[in-house]
C-alpha cells in the first residue's frame, strides 16, 4: 500500500547557477564597453557657445559676436563661464579688446589677452571673456543673446584672420561654434581646444585654476582706460564719450575736428598700453587749424572724485613751439542760475598776456560775467600727472600727484550735474608753420560716493584692471 505522504521535490540548483554566470559574464562584458558606449554617447553638454562675424578675414579688428545658451535644468551664474577666442598674433604685435554691446551691460563684461604656452599652426593667442555676478543668471534652456566685442592690435593696423583657429568669415549668422570653447568653473565645458581635447573627453580640459567669481563693478564708479580703435569705434560712443565736431569755441571757433582724437599706446602709461591723445594741429591758419576734444554725452556729475592720468606737454609733438596752446581736464552743466564749471587748465606757453608754463584750478559761477575763482601754479608740468578734483558738502579741491593746490566754496561750487572732458586747443595763432601738440590720458576714474586721494584711487584702477576690468560706468542714468 503506497504511502499518503507526498516526496519533497529536488532543489534545481544547477540552472541557478548557470543564470547567474551568465548575469555576471554579461555585467563583465558590459563594464569593458562601457568606454565604448561612452564615447558614443557622451553626456549633453551644461552649455554651448554660437558664434558670428561681419568682417573678412582682412580687417581693422575681429568682430565676433557670441551667445551662451544654458542647457542645464538649473540657473546658470554667468560669472561661472570664461569663453575663449583663439587666433594667431601678428609681428609680435600688442593685441587689446573692448566690448560693443550686451544686454547685460558692458560694464559687466571683463577680458584680456593671453599668449599660450604652447602655440598650434592656428592658435598662438587667446581672448579670455569673463562675466561679473552683475551679468545675472541664465535660466534653464536660456540664452545670453549677443555679446559683441572687438579685437584688435594696438598698432591699430590690420589683422590677418585666415589663420585665426576661432575666425569663420562664412558664419555671418549664429551657429554653434566648437572652435570658440567655454569654461565653468575653470573646467572644460563647450569646444574643442588647439591641441585637440574636448568639453566630451573623459579627462576634461582645466584652467589653470577656477577662477573666483569677478564681483559686480561698484555702484556710483566711472572707469575708463580708453582700450578704442578710433574716434569712429562703436563701443566708443556704447560707452557714453562724444567727439567734438560741432562748431563754437573756446579757441579759434568751428576747428573742432575728430582727426586729432586717437587711441595709440604711449609710455610711461598704465602698463604701456593704449591712450586718449588729444592732438591740436595749425600752420598758423584758421583753415589749416585743427582743436580736439573728448567727453562724456551726459550731464550726471556732481559730487564725488574725479581723477585722471595726463600727460601735459611743454613742447609741441612736430614744428616750432612757442604756441599759446590750452591742455584742459574740466567738467561743466547747467544754465544761467545753475551754471557749474571746474576747470584744470594748462598753458606751456601761457596766454591771455600771461607767462607760462602755469596750471590754473578754476572754479566758475558765472562765464558770462567773468565770475569765477582761481590759483595758478607756476611750474613746467610736462610729464604724467594724476589730477583730482574732489566735491563734497560744497567745497571743491583741486590735486595734483597728491598735493592740493585749491579749495573753493560757496557759491563757488557746482550747482547742477556736469560732464566730464578733455579739450586740446589753441588760444591764438601767434606765428605760421606746421606743428602739432599732443596731450594725453591715460584713464579716467570718477566715483560719486567717496572722496579718494590720489594713492587710493591708483590703488582701485590697478585692481579694475587686474581683473580686466577696462571699462565700466554705473552712474545714475547709465545704460
Amino acid at each position: 500500500m503506497a504511502s499518503s505522504r507526498r516526496r519533497t521535490p529536488r532543489r534545481r540548483v544547477w540552472p541557478k547557477i548557470r543564470l547567474l554566470l551568465l548575469v555576471a559574464v554579461v555585467a563583465a562584458g558590459g563594464t569593458a564597453l562601457y568606454p565604448v558606449w561612452k564615447a558614443a554617447n557622451p553626456d549633453p553638454p551644461e552649455l554651448k557657445v554660437r558664434y558670428r562675424t561681419d568682417t573678412p578675414a582682412t580687417a581693422a579688428a575681429a568682430r565676433p559676436s557670441l551667445e551662451v545658451f544654458n542647457d542645464t535644468g538649473k540657473s546658470l551664474p554667468l560669472s561661472d563661464v570664461t569663453l575663449r577666442y583663439w587666433f594667431t598674433a601678428e609681428d609680435s604685435a600688442a593685441y587689446a579688446f573692448n566690448c560693443v554691446n550686451a544686454v547685460f551691460g558692458c560694464s559687466n563684461v571683463a577680458g584680456r589677452v593671453v599668449a599660450m604656452d604652447k602655440p598650434t599652426d592656428t592658435a598662438d593667442h587667446y581672448l579670455e571673456l569673463r562675466f561679473t555676478e552683475g551679468a545675472g543668471d541664465l535660466k534653464p534652456g536660456a540664452n545670453s543673446k549677443g555679446i559683441d566685442v572687438q579685437l584688435f592690435r594696438t598698432d591699430h593696423k590690420k589683422l590677418k584672420q585666415s589663420d585665426d583657429r576661432s575666425f569663420d568669415a562664412g558664419m555671418t549668422s549664429y551657429k554653434e561654434a566648437e572652435k570658440v570653447t567655454a569654461y565653468k568653473r575653470g573646467v572644460l565645458a563647450w569646444g574643442e581646444e588647439p591641441d585637440g581635447t574636448k568639453a566630451s573627453d573623459e579627462k576634461k580640459a582645466k584652467a589653470e585654476a577656477a577662477p573666483d567669481p569677478l564681483p559686480a563693478p561698484p555702484a556710483g564708479v566711472l572707469f575708463d582706460d580708453f582700450s578704442y580703435l578710433g574716434p569712429k569705434d562703436p563701443a566708443l560712443f556704447k560707452h557714453g564719450w562724444l567727439v567734438r565736431t560741432s562748431k563754437g569755441g573756446p579757441g579759434i571757433e568751428n576747428t573742432w575736428s575728430a582727426q586729432g582724437v586717437s587711441f595709440p599706446t604711449a609710455e610711461g602709461s598704465h602698463a604701456d598700453g593704449q591712450v586718449l591723445n588729444l592732438r591740436a594741429s595749425t600752420d598758423g591758419t584758421k583753415a589749416g587749424t585743427r582743436q580736439a576734444s573728448l567727453g562724456t554725452a551726459a550731464a550726471k556729475f556732481r559730487d564725488g572724485t574725479y581723477a585722471a592720468r595726463i600727460h601735459l606737454s611743454d613742447e609741441p609733438a612736430s614744428g616750432d613751439g612757442g604756441d599759446h596752446v590750452n591742455q584742459t581736464f574740466y567738467t561743466i552743466g547747467g544754465k544761467g542760475s545753475t551754471y557749474s564749471e571746474l576747470d584744470n587748465e594748462y598753458l606751456p606757453n601761457g596766454g591771455w598776456g600771461r607767462p607760462g608754463p602755469k596750471l590754473d584750478t578754476v572754479t566758475w559761477y558765472d562765464h558770462k560775467t567773468n565770475d569765477r575763482v582761481y590759483e595758478t601754479t607756476n611750474k613746467s608740468l610736462d610729464a604724467w600727472h594724476t589730477m583730482l578734483i574732489r566735491v563734497k558738502d560744497g567745497v571743491v579741491a583741486y590735486w595734483l600727484d597728491g598735493r592740493k593746490l585749491f579749495v573753493s566754496s560757496g557759491k563757488y561750487a557746482p550747482r547742477a550735474d556736469m560732464s566730464v572732458n578733455f579739450n586740446h586747443w589753441f588760444i591764438d595763432l601767434p606765428f605760421k608753420g606746421e606743428r602739432a601738440w599732443d596731450m594725453k590720458v591715460d584713464w579716467l576714474y570718477y566715483n560719486a560716493n567717496e572722496t579718494l586721494s590720489a594713492k587710493e584711487v591708483q590703488s582701485e584702477v590697478e585692481d579694475f584692471t587686474n581683473d580686466g576690468m577696462h571699462y565700466f560706468d554705473t552712474v545714475r542714468g547709465s545704460g
